[in-house]
C-alpha cells in the first residue's frame, strides 16, 4: 500500500502523504496540521487519528512524542436565546 493510499484522518480524508508534505514544509505542530487539514475536527474529534499524527510529527521532526502536544479540544459553541434562559427560570421559580 502506497503513502497515498494510507489514510491517517479518515473523517478529513488526510493521507500519510498529505501529512507528511506538510510536515516537509515546516507545520510542526498538532495545532498547525489541524487548521490546514481539518484534522481532529471531524466526528471523532481527533480520537482515532490524533495518536498517528503524533507519531508521525515525532518520526519526521525527530522530538519524542511527550515534547509534542496533542490538539486543543473546545467544546463546540451553541447559542441559547435568552428567552429560553428566561422561561427555564421561570419555571423553576427562580
Amino acid at each position: 500500500m502506497s503513502h497515498k493510499e494510507v489514510l491517517i484522518c479518515r473523517c478529513s480524508d488526510v493521507t500519510l502523504e498529505e501529512l507528511r508534505a506538510l510536515i516537509e514544509e515546516g507545520y510542526h505542530t498538532f495545532e498547525e496540521l489541524k487548521r490546514i487539514t481539518r484534522i481532529g475536527m471531524g466526528p471523532c474529534q481527533g480520537k482515532t487519528c490524533g495518536h498517528l499524527v503524533l507519531r508521525e510529527l515525532s518520526h519526521c521532526t525527530g522530538k519524542s512524542i511527550d515534547e509534542l502536544r496533542m490538539q486543543q479540544s473546545r467544546p463546540p459553541g451553541v447559542g441559547v436565546k435568552l428567552s429560553l434562559i428566561a422561561k427555564e427560570a421561570e419555571t423553576n421559580g427562580e
